[in-house]
């Protein structure tokens, strides 16, 4: 008897899984289907490009970083390798807001420390006190901890200008957090285990940036996106399902387990399951589930979200005074903005802007500044336009402008953050041929949620066969 799979959910994670499921059916001719719901009216989640006047824009995530491997192998896979694009060669580096005025993040600095010594000392983003205090992590003693927030960490090792000038918005930023609350052990564990491993953070870089080992921080060879853009994954992946394995429109409203496994109610109908895999957002996740597992909802429920938006602007080159001689810009917290970054769009990559223009994405929101993601799309819009064309030196009114909006999208990582999904996993384990996968539990990142759904598949597979 033909297996049924349903999952809840359309964006990259969903697709992954589904995407997972359909090889492992075809490598072994397994008798199963799959139904794919989501509530929206088109597939991809926070991932969407579209074309306007001659740009190509990028709503969401515009591109994947490869040191995690899975979002390359799955393009791979889908035969994509002569589609990938990395970024502009001629343009790598990112500058800092610092007093008004745009200061470059001096090469080799990473996140939140500098694993080349002579820039460090040059630039003019720290005071001699603050990179003195900052060299003392040479010197200081380790800590063993088993978690611990971006800002303690930051502040025990580098002291408080480092925190507040460039690890809060550089990593801070990444995940729309609060660093006072922000776990380092879920977010960026390499940075405790060079703690662990050498005594010192500064020690530990410099001896893997010759070693030719680093992982950590920026490294702009290693991140890709489509010449057509993000959404040439969520095209291609889509175009491998099966005819009406996928619903649009309709919201799961409950799921109960039954003899035959689950029911899945939603709006239009019930269906009967073998397996659920669900990948929403955690909240949405405990609402399903709250009904016949209130402890697992709850600890669902328990992993706070913030929201955020995207405003798309365009100009003429001419109009910017500004050589944008990098990828973009982030915004610490203490320069009292309301842009949290903002990234150069068509200087990051070709494409994506008609020659003798310019295409930027600021950023707004986030666990630090919620409340400006209350305010009217117009005035949110004038409101980042006014800081970017300030902070740039615009002259004229945009070509256009987009505003995305992304509502209690991103989840919020804080300390104690893998204890939680530990115990998810645990009482998970209770039910059979259910699995949960997202951004909420194990990376934020595009490569992650992919790795997260193709898991959720596999896992679901085995029980099943």
């Amino acid at each position: 008897m033909s297996k049924k799979i349903v999952i809840i959910g359309g964006g990259i994670t969903g697709l992954s899984a589904a995407h997972r499921i359909i090889e492992i059916q075809k490598e072994n001719n397994l008798d199963l289907e799959i139904l794919l719901i989501e509530k929206s009216d088109k597939l991809g989640g926070a991932i969407s490009t579209i074309e306007k006047d001659g740009f190509l824009i990028e709503e969401g995530p515009d591109m994947f970083f490869t040191k995690r491997p899975w979002a390359l192998n799955l393009s791979k896979r889908l035969d994509l390798d002569q589609d990938l694009i990395e970024t502009n060669e001629k343009k790598r580096g990112t500058f800092v807001l610092w007093q008004k005025r745009l200061v470059p993040v001096p090469e080799g600095f990473l996140m939140l420390a500098p694993s080349k010594i002579l820039p460090f000392l040059k630039t003019s983003l720290f005071s001699w006190q603050g990179k003195l205090r900052m060299l003392m992590d040479l010197f200081i003693s380790k800590k063993e901890v088993d978690d611990e927030s971006l800002a303690s960490f930051v502040r025990r090792r580098f002291g408080n200008e480092a925190l507040e000038r460039i690890a809060q918005p550089m990593i801070g930023g990444v995940y729309t957090a609060d660093p006072e609350k922000l776990s380092l052990r879920a977010t960026m564990p390499q940075f405790l285990e060079l703690e662990e491993k050498y005594g010192s953070v500064i020690k530990g870089m410099s001896y893997n940036e010759k070693e030719n080992e680093g992982d950590i921080g920026a490294r702009y060879s290693h991140f890709l996106s489509f010449k057509n853009g993000m959404g040439t994954l969520i095209n291609t992946i889509e175009s491998k399902l099966p005819e009406n394995s996928v619903s649009l429109g309709e919201t799961v409203k409950r799921i109960t387990p039954s003899d035959q496994g689950w029911k899945v109610l939603t709006q239009k109908r019930t269906t009967d399951a073998s397996a659920i895999i669900i990948t929403t957002p955690s909240y949405h996740a405990a609402s399903l589930i709250q009904n016949f597992d209130p402890s697992l909802g709850s600890d669902l429920s328990s992993i706070e979200y913030a929201s955020s938006a995207v405003i798309i602007l365009a100009y003429k080159r001419e109009d910017i005074s500004h050589d944008l001689n990098g990828f973009g810009f982030v915004v610490p917290d203490i320069e009292n903005s309301n842009l949290i970054a903002c990234s150069f769009s068509s200087i990051k990559f070709e494409g994506r802007a008609p020659r003798g223009y310019v295409l930027l994405r600021a950023f707004v929101g986030g666990a630090l500044n919620p409340g400006i993601c209350d305010l009217e799309d117009t005035i949110l819009i004038q409101e980042a336009e006014k800081e970017v064309s300030q902070i740039l030196g615009i002259s004229s009114a945009p070509e256009f402008t987009i505003l995305k909006r992304y509502p209690e999208a991103m989840p919020q990582y804080h300390v104690g953050h893998l204890q939680i999904v530990e115990k998810i996993k645990e009482k998970l384990n209770r039910h059979q041929c259910l699995e949960i996968a997202g951004n909420a539990y194990s990376g934020v990142g595009i490569p992650d949620c992919i790795h997260s759904g193709e898991q959720a598949a596999e896992a679901i597979l085995k029980e099943l066969f």
